[in-house]
């Protein structure tokens, strides 16, 4: 979308009609960089083309890797198993799949790698991988405890266990475990607690190595052992992406509407599906929402609780504050704008106090996006039903959503650029 704010003008109708959300953003990063680590070449379907997946694809290709892209859903990835050094550092914007999966993989590599990102990227922590692989004797340095990170690897790990704090991020765990297949021992990675973000990431981790040839085995559930078997080439399916389906799950209750995405609720593997049996039940969500387990889908929950029959507590969300932004600050901040009042931040509670009076009002709104994707794409529910609403930075959703307006449109939403 080609312009600095847009303005939704509520529909005013139901939203009915059929929309096929992208591939998921988690699983198409993955499998890049799986194909990328296998030796020979790999046809990805229904993946996401977008700001997040094209930064990985231009970071293998930087080492060497032919990615072509065919059509608007396809990688093809033809590696020779090996990420070279390239010739200037890694740029991947504010993608942290890309940075903290590359991360561990280039520390199997040989010879120096920077991995570095935008403004964003360089606030969001990656201490605890860092203290991870240096534990393991990879000379890896990242001054401030986020990107850029500077990594001279030498082709092997001196140890074959290691022990992370993933109380931040699950990607931790993901990054050494696809990074931990292509050592030449059988590698052990334990949890320091039992603390871990969105747990369920780490099944999708494991599925896809599995299908690249990995094998790996769960001695205890805080705990993985990997072979070391390296990966095989393959052809491999993406679904679509669930946290993209959450906001049309939404715009469908909100409006009292039926939208098609072409896949039942059920038939996701990503964590975020979760988050549809609590849209589902507005306008009487439960009083207390636990979103530790679907994080990326608590944006979109917490804006349709402004319309539900009472106030809803979130909790299990201390993540958001690491996340593109700080989103529980965002949605407190966007929120408030809306209405003083409207949402309280206690410790990493958010608390959103339910008005279904809202709905029908003229509140002219101009939403800070501060540059994350969800943001944008959770704060225009509000604007289905309440006059006023500007977006900034609408060109942000391009991170994992490019045709999201495009998609709302499609449903009859109309909106007013500028």
């Amino acid at each position: 979308m080609k312009t600095d704010r847009l303005t939704i003008i509520p529909p005013g109708h139901p939203l009915t009609g059929r929309v096929s959300p992208p591939g998921s953003k988690s699983i198409t990063n993955r499998a890049l960089l799986l194909a990328g680590l296998a030796k020979g070449t790999s046809r990805l379907t229904g993946a996401l083309k977008s700001d997040d997946t094209r930064y990985m694809a231009e970071a293998l290709r930087a080492m060497g890797v032919t990615v072509d892209e065919p059509d608007a859903t396809t990688f093809v990835v033809t590696s020779s198993g090996e990420l070279k050094p390239p010739t200037a550092p890694l740029f991947l914007g504010n993608a942290g799949t890309a940075t903290r999966f590359l991360t561990a993989a280039l520390a199997l590599g040989r010879g120096r790698y920077v991995v570095d990102g935008d403004e964003h990227m360089r606030k969001r922590p990656i201490r605890p991988l860092v203290d991870a692989l240096r534990s393991l004797g990879v000379a890896i340095d990242a001054p401030t405890g986020c990107p850029p990170v500077t990594i001279d690897a030498t082709g092997a790990f001196a140890e074959n266990r290691v022990v992370i704090d993933a109380g931040l991020s699950s990607q931790y765990v993901s990054a050494l475990q696809m990074a931990a297949a292509c050592g030449s021992e059988p590698f052990v990675i334990e949890l320091a607690g039992a603390d871990i973000g969105a747990r369920g990431y780490i099944d999708l981790t494991l599925a896809a190595m599995r299908a690249f040839g990995a094998r790996v085995e769960q001695p205890t559930p805080a705990s993985w052992r990997i072979a070391p078997t390296g990966y095989t080439a393959t052809d491999f399916h993406i679904e679509p992406d669930a946290s993209a389906a959450t906001y049309l799950w939404a715009a469908e209750v909100l409006t009292g509407g039926t939208i098609d995405i072409g896949t039942p609720a059920g038939a996701f593997t990503q964590p975020d599906a979760k988050a549809h049996d609590v849209i589902a039940a507005f306008p009487s969500m439960p009083a207390v929402i636990d979103g530790s387990q679907m994080q990326d889908a608590i944006p979109t929950i917490a804006v349709l609780a402004v319309f539900n029959d009472k106030p809803v507590r979130f909790t299990g969300i201390a993540n958001l504050r690491v996340k593109e932004c700080d989103r529980v600050r965002a949605l407190s901040t966007g929120l408030n704008n809306i209405r003083p009042g409207l949402a309280t931040e206690e410790g990493d509670d958010l608390l959103v106090f339910s008005d279904p009076a809202l709905a029908g009002q003229d509140l002219p709104t101009a939403i800070d996006t501060f540059a994350d994707h969800r943001i944008a794409m959770s704060f225009a529910l509000a604007g289905l039903k309440i006059s006023g609403i500007t977006i900034l930075d609408p060109g942000c959703v391009a991170k994992t959503y490019p045709d999201y307006w495009d998609a709302l449109a499609s449903l009859g939403v109309q909106y007013k650029a500028g």
